[in-house]
């Protein structure tokens, strides 16, 4: 059981249950004391109203004054019954109303005295209070008797309503529990909405309103967050400042090499010279890159409304001496989608191909469609052959050695695509006449 709500649910649900059931029980248990107690004292005022009319004036030969004993111990079977056990006398008193039926009586010392429960005449639930005396030098065992069979149909009445009460308090608690429950987990439902809020990029950090109970995770996560972004704008910077720095001794090296008479130049300085120039084309990349991605936030979701704008700015900014017209359409009402970084740099890299093989005019297309999301972008270049369309995604592979830049831009963008699971197709464009790239991603 993953569920905090239903953890919750389930061991408040059987407290209550339990808590229940013990206070029926106990409430049970008191009321049979009380009404136990109740009769056993009034067994015991008749008791001594029985020893009052005692006369042993005879000796061990008792006998009774009748006009001192309640009446209802000479009707039959009236419920109210006493023996006594008088010592060195085999005939013991009964009252009348035992009629022909009689009780196990022990036979106790002088003082002691004991309740016990036994089944009268016609099943009678008798309790019986039993005492050991001495009167007139006469030692004796009185017990004195009644039926609660009426008072145990009370109380087992008193017992059903109770059962039916406590149920239905029981059912109205955990209706209660369930709301407060749901409600406390609902205060849970900020911190899920904050979370997607940050997936969608629309917030850097995780609100701290919470109940106190999240806020140290809350808190931790944010520090984690925090920890996260600097490192990655960090390494961003890092490498931006690399390039920068090797950029001058390569172009110094490069200019080194250019400034060498032709006749001198052997067959290892010719290689020197072109792997310093693919060192300095790769800086270059990742320099560009850098300025791509700009200063958003690390884990920030792609918006192409107000990202694509800029990137296209961008562009034209870089080849702002060839005079191109660089185009986009965005679909209106376009989710959200990917990570930033990675979108600026698979569009970037598409966009910075087409500018460098376009004549006048590149356009990127955005939209989605079936829960695709797909990108387009053509451009008015020469275009490329059927069967050499496929060499375009090989890493390292350029088609024209002559273009600036090198084979890694598509086969970084191929990657992308299959890090989301997308498709990436090669044709001749029907509108512009060049190369039309097509990207489509699973949302």
């Amino acid at each position: 059981m993953k569920s905090l709500e239903r953890q919750l649910h389930f061991w408040l649900a059987l407290s209550l249950i339990i808590l229940m059931a013990i206070i029926w029980m106990t409430g049970n248990l008191a009321i049979r004391n009380l009404t136990e107690n109740f009769a056993a004292s009034r067994l015991q005022h008749d008791g001594e109203s029985l020893i009052a009319a005692l006369d042993f004036s005879g000796g061990s030969d008792a006998r009774l004054r009748w006009r001192r004993l309640n009446q209802v111990y000479n009707q039959p079977y009236s419920g109210h019954y006493y023996i006594i056990l008088i010592e060195n006398n085999a005939a013991p008193l009964y009252s009348r109303s035992l009629w022909d039926s009689t009780l196990e009586i022990p036979t106790l010392s002088i003082g002691e005295s004991r309740r016990l429960h036994l089944n009268g005449p016609s099943n009678q639930k008798l309790l019986v209070w039993v005492k050991g005396f001495r009167k007139q030098n006469v030692n004796f065992t009185l017990a004195i008797a009644e039926d609660l069979t009426a008072i145990s149909e009370q109380q087992n009445h008193f017992q059903m309503y109770f059962a039916i009460l406590a149920l239905a308090g029981l059912a109205g608690l955990l209706a209660i529990q369930r709301v407060v429950v749901r409600r406390a987990v609902q205060k849970l439902g900020p911190v899920r909405e904050e979370i997607r809020r940050l997936a969608d990029g629309e917030t850097g950090n995780l609100s701290e309103d919470v109940p106190s109970e999240v806020l140290p995770l809350v808190q931790e996560f944010n520090h984690l967050l925090l920890l996260m972004s600097r490192r990655v704008v960090r390494s961003r910077n890092a490498l931006g400042n690399l390039a920068h720095a090797l950029k001058g001794p390569l172009s110094f090296l490069v200019q080194y090499f250019d400034d060498q008479p032709s006749s001198s130049h052997s067959k290892q300085d010719t290689q020197a010279r072109e792997q310093l120039e693919r060192i300095e084309k790769l800086m270059e990349r990742e320099l560009k890159r850098a300025r791509l991605v700009g200063k958003g936030v690390a884990g920030q979701q792609f918006d192409s409304q107000q990202e694509l704008p800029d990137l296209i700015g961008l562009l034209r900014q870089i080849h702002a001496g060839r005079n191109l017209s660089i185009e986009y359409s965005i679909k209106n009402d376009i989710p959200l989608f990917g990570d930033r970084e990675d979108m600026l740099e698979l569009i970037g890299n598409l966009l910075d191909n087409a500018c460098k093989w376009a004549a006048s005019t590149v356009k990127c297309s955005v939209g989605d469609h079936d829960a695709i999301y797909r990108i387009t972008i053509e451009d008015d270049g020469e275009g490329l052959s059927t069967s050499r369309l496929d060499e375009l995604v090989k890493r390292g592979v350029r088609l024209d050695e002559s273009t600036e830049g090198h084979g890694l831009g598509l086969a970084i963008v191929k990657d992308i695509v299959d890090l989301y699971d997308g498709n990436i197709e090669f044709n001749r464009s029907e509108k512009f006449g060049g190369l039309k790239v097509t990207v489509s991603l699973p949302r």
